[in-house]
């Protein structure tokens, strides 16, 4: 996965919002206090409960601050850009900044060609020539990624991976606009590494698990996404889940939906899909899951598909 390199997209809009009351967004703004509340309950408690449960479930709300974040980036709970991203005071992804992943993220709606390694910032695939000069060890690490148990155990990694390798290179090439960013995202996680490890007093083990752990739930969630096809439809899955999983991802896992209609809200997403199941499923190619635990039964050891881009040399 890269970013955008062109030109900045932060004064790009928002895809479209359609008119509502800021007072109808009241799930998103129940979400949003809770994860937060809920992490600052965890984590001041943490040396009363057991690793084992407190380290998934810091991991569950740094994935879910992840998917507010995009929540965001797409105009909710308030149409103001600006005003949303007062929402985000402590940003518990600690490895990107909102600002990046926000024009990542546009540039990937903006994409007319979904999974295209070099058109898509948000693609998982290279093409052929990268492909061919590729060491055959990080062959078979991709291919290994292509798979359930390889997206939640390296998935995370290469994604960090290659994402601070663009960041430097982008300064190295001169480009500083995102410093301010990076500055932003190092004075927050200063304040949040303070609550936690001298106020808390969190072993440092215990928080990088959990970060680790939560960057697999979202990878979880991106490994499934897209596919490469010919229509950008055809491209998005359907992951009808159940409510835990939905509200871990706010219904990024109905993803066609998401992409068709990227103002809506997560919370009116189910309807909207039920409402015409058979065409949504339809325009998806077949591109559908009951659930996630279909996913691991189709994919845990077996690879989606291959890291190689079919189309593009």
């Amino acid at each position: 996965m890269s970013v955008v390199t062109g030109s900045s997209l932060s004064s790009m809009p928002s895809p479209s919002v359609k008119s509502r009351s800021v007072l109808s967004e009241w799930p998103t703004f129940i979400v949003w206090a809770g994860h937060y509340a809920g992490f600052g309950i965890l984590t001041f408690f943490w040396d009363k409960i057991s690793p084992w449960i407190a380290i998934p479930l810091a991991a569950y709300l740094i994935c879910l601050n992840a998917h507010l974040t995009h929540e965001l980036i797409h105009g909710h709970p308030f149409r103001n850009r600006h005003a949303n991203r007062w929402l985000l005071p402590i940003n518990l992804l600690a490895w990107i900044p909102y600002e990046v992943f926000r024009d990542s993220h546009l540039a990937h709606h903006e994409s007319d060609s979904l999974t295209h390694p070099s058109r898509d910032p948000e693609s998982f695939y290279w093409s052929q020539q990268e492909w061919d000069a590729m060491h055959p060890f990080w062959r078979a690490v991709y291919r290994f990624n292509q798979t359930f148990v390889g997206r939640m155990l390296v998935g995370p990694a290469l994604i960090v991976g290659r994402f601070w390798r663009d960041e430097v290179q982008r300064v190295w090439g001169g480009d500083f606009r995102y410093v301010p960013a990076w500055t932003i995202l190092a004075l927050g996680s200063a304040v949040v590494a303070y609550w936690l490890f001298v106020t808390c007093q969190v072993p440092v083990w215990q928080v990088m698990l959990a970060l680790y752990a939560g960057s697999s739930l979202m990878a979880l969630r991106s490994f499934i996404e897209h596919r490469p096809s010919e229509a950008n439809d055809a491209s998005c899955a359907i992951v009808d889940a159940g409510p835990v999983f939905q509200l871990l991802f706010l219904n990024n896992c109905y993803h066609l939906i998401h992409h068709d209609r990227p103002g809506l809200s997560w919370f009116e997403i189910p309807r909207v899909y039920r409402g015409n199941r058979e065409e949504w499923n339809r325009r998806a190619g077949g591109y559908v899951f009951r659930g996630y635990w279909d996913v691991v039964r189709r994919t845990a050891f077996a690879p989606k598909d291959s890291p190689r881009h079919p189309t593009v040399a």
